[in-house]
C-alpha cells in the first residue's frame, strides 16, 4: 500500500534530569522504549532533538549572581557602566542584570526602542509618529520618555520594564541611569566602559562601540567565559543564552554539545543498526504575529548537531509545478510527471523559478524550530522531539 503519512513528530517523555546524569545514556534508552511502547520503528535518517535546558542541567552549568558581579568587576572595573540593548526579560535577562550591577557602582541603562532586539515593545510604534520622536536620531532621558509615553507595560507579562530593570539595580545597591536610544556610540557620554547585551547584533555593537573610542568593550558572551570559583561558564557564549535558575543563579547555555550528539548516534548505530541525526535545540527562529515577538533569544538554535544535519533543504514547490509545468495533466498521469521530475531535480535550486516560496533556511534552524515547537516551555515534560520522515518527499 502507498505511505501516506509524511514527517512525524513526537515528544518523548524522560524522567526529570539532574545534575551529573548520564543524559546520552537517559536520551537513548528513552527513544528505544518508546519506539517499542509506540510501535514505530527506528529508522536511518530519523532525527532526535534534545533541548538544551536539560543539557545544562546534566552538566550543572549554573551560575551565581555573585560569579557574574566578579567577573563583570575584573573586567569592567567595578566603576560606572554602560548596558547597550538589553532585551526586556525576567526569564533572560533579570538575574543577569542583578549580578552585573553588583559588579558596578552605577550603571547607565540604554534600552533600545520602540522595542527591544527580539521585538518586545517599550512602546507602541504608533506613538512615535504621534508624538514627532525619530529612534533612529532621538536619545531620550527617562524623563523625556515619561513625558512623551508615560508608564507603558508589557502586553504579556503586565510589567513595566523600565521601573523593574531600575528596580532591579537599586537593589543591588548601585545607582541607574535609564536613557533610550538606537546608536551604542550614544552610551559613551555616560561612561567607555560599556557591555553590550545584545545577542544576534553583539559583533556590531561592538564594532561601532570601539570605532567611537569606547575603552573597554565587552559583550555577554564575555561573561563567564571562563570559570569564577568554580562555577558554570561557557567557553563561546558567556552569558549568552542562559536562563533564570532561582532568584539568586542562572542556567548557563550547555558545553561540549557535539561530543553529546555524536556519542548518542554512535549509540543508536551500536543498538540498532541505523544512522540517525541528533541535534541539540535552544529557542526556535520563528516570530509571534500578535506580540510582534522573535522567539530566538538565544545565540543560535542549536549548539551542537551531527554531520547529516548540515546545509538547507532542496526543495522544489509543488504547486508551481502543477500549476506550470505540468498544468496540463490530470490525475495519476500528473503525479507521476511530478515525481520523475522530484527525482531528477539538480541539487543546488537556488534562484530556479520551480523553488521559489520554498525558503531555505538552514536545516538546523527549521528542524530546532519544530522541535521547539513541539516541546514548549511549559509542562509537557518531552525534553526529547523524535522526529521520522523530514528527509522524504513526494516519491517516497
Amino acid at each position: 500500500m502507498e505511505r501516506i503519512t509524511g514527517t512525524v513528530v513526537r515528544g518523548l517523555r524522560t524522567p526529570i534530569i539532574n545534575k551529573g546524569d548520564n543524559l546520552a545514556d537517559i536520551v537513548v534508552d528513552t527513544v528505544i522504549r518508546a519506539s517499542q511502547a509506540e510501535g514505530f520503528k527506528i529508522q536511518d535518517r530519523d532525527i532526535i532533538g534534545i533541548t538544551e535546558s536539560v543539557v545544562a542541567r546534566a552538566q550543572g552549568n549554573y551560575a551565581s549572581i555573585d560569579a557574574i558581579a566578579k567577573d563583570v568587576r575584573n573586567i569592567l572595573g567595578g566603576g560606572t557602566i554602560g548596558l547597550v540593548f538589553p532585551i526586556l526579560s525576567r526569564n533572560r535577562f533579570a538575574v543577569c542584570l542583578s549580578g552585573i550591577a553588583k559588579g558596578a557602582e552605577k550603571v547607565v541603562l540604554m534600552l533600545s526602542y520602540p522595542a527591544d532586539e527580539v521585538g518586545n515593545h517599550l512602546v507602541d510604534e504608533d506613538l512615535l509618529d504621534e508624538k514627532g520622536v525619530n529612534p533612529w536620531n532621538d536619545l531620550l532621558t527617562e524623563q523625556d520618555f515619561r513625558r512623551l509615553f508615560g508608564y507603558p507595560k508589557h502586553p504579556f507579562t503586565g510589567i513595566d520594564y523600565i521601573e523593574y530593570y531600575k528596580s532591579i539595580v537599586m537593589e543591588s545597591g548601585t545607582q541607574c541611569e535609564v536613557i533610550f536610544s538606537n546608536n551604542p556610540a550614544d552610551i559613551l557620554v555616560y561612561t567607555n566602559n560599556v557591555l553590550a547585551c545584545d545577542i544576534h547584533t553583539r559583533s556590531r555593537t561592538k564594532r561601532i562601540l570601539k570605532a567611537a573610542g569606547g575603552e573597554r568593550v565587552f559583550s555577554l558572551e564575555d561573561i563567564l567565559s571562563e570559570p569564577v570559583d568554580g562555577s558554570g561558564y561557557n567557553e563561546h557564549y558567556g552569558l549568552l543564552g542562559s536562563n533564570k535558575a532561582t532568584e539568586e543563579s542562572v542556567k548557563l547555555f550547555p558545553r561540549n554539545c557535539q561530543a553529546l550528539v555524536e556519542q548518542i548516534q554512535a549509540s543508536i548505530m551500536e543498538k540498532t543498526g541505523k544512522t540517525i541525526e541528533v541535534m541539540v535545540y535552544g529557542d526556535g527562529a520563528f516570530r509571534d504575529p500578535v506580540g510582534k515577538i522573535w522567539e530566538l533569544a538565544d545565540p543560535v538554535v542549536s549548539p551542537g548537531y551531527t554531520k547529516g544535519l548540515e546545509g538547507t533543504p532542496s526543495e522544489v514547490k509543488l504547486k508551481y509545478l502543477a500549476d506550470n509545468e505540468f498544468a496540463g495533466l490530470k490525475g495519476e498521469e500528473q503525479k507521476k510527471a511530478i515525481e520523475e521530475y522530484i527525482r531528477n531535480k539538480k541539487g543546488d535550486l537556488v534562484g530556479a523559478m520551480e523553488a521559489q516560496g520554498t525558503t531555505p533556511r538552514r536545516l538546523t534552524d527549521l528542524i530546532g524550530s519544530l522541535c521547539d515547537l513541539t516541546s514548549g516551555s511549559g509542562d509537557k515534560g518531552t525534553p526529547i522531539v523524535y522526529i521520522q520522515g523530514y528527509f522524504d518527499n513526494y516519491t517516497k
